[in-house]
């Protein structure tokens, strides 16, 4: 099953991805390799999860943001290559939660966005990670997260 026809089969659409809010770009491609530029959990026009994770943001929704900010990753990818069956190997997920201490879950929160990435891409999307707590993110969204995939002509 490709990834595009999984994206269906989830009832997921992937809309105009949002555009940059400062001076970057949403994606670069060197080589193989698209990086994709921290995304947040940014909905209908406004961030849907907002404040710490464990004080103001269960856990719960945590995941959930994490969940939308790789969706935003996702539009961003079929933006710059037209497609997700362009992408080869998701190599790594870089996952940002927006706590303070002793918050200590955050894997739990990202594991949001991972699922999503595996139950698309399948082994292929099995990727390497890393999630830290920050003290505070963009629009003091719960969640921030990049990608780097690797891809095809």
């Amino acid at each position: 099953m490709t990834a595009e026809s999984r994206l269906k089969e989830l009832g997921i659409e992937l809309g105009e991805p949002a555009a940059p809010v400062a001076n970057f770009v949403p994606t670069v491609r060197s080589g193989s390799l698209l990086y994709v530029s921290g995304q947040i959990c940014f909905s209908a026009g406004k961030v849907t999860h907002v404040g710490q994770v464990g004080s103001q943001v269960s856990v719960q929704d945590g995941k959930a943001a994490a969940r939308i900010a790789a969706i935003n990753i996702l539009a961003h990818v079929r933006k710059a290559l037209g497609t997700l069956d362009k992408v080869v190997r998701v190599v790594q997920l870089q996952g940002f939660v927006n706590c303070s201490a002793p918050f200590g879950e955050q894997p739990a929160v990202i594991n949001g966005a991972s699922d999503l990435i595996v139950e698309i891409f399948g082994d292929a999307g099995k990727h390497s990670r890393f999630a830290i707590g920050v003290s505070a993110l963009p629009f003091n969204a719960a969640v921030e997260i990049a990608a780097t995939f690797e891809v095809r002509d």
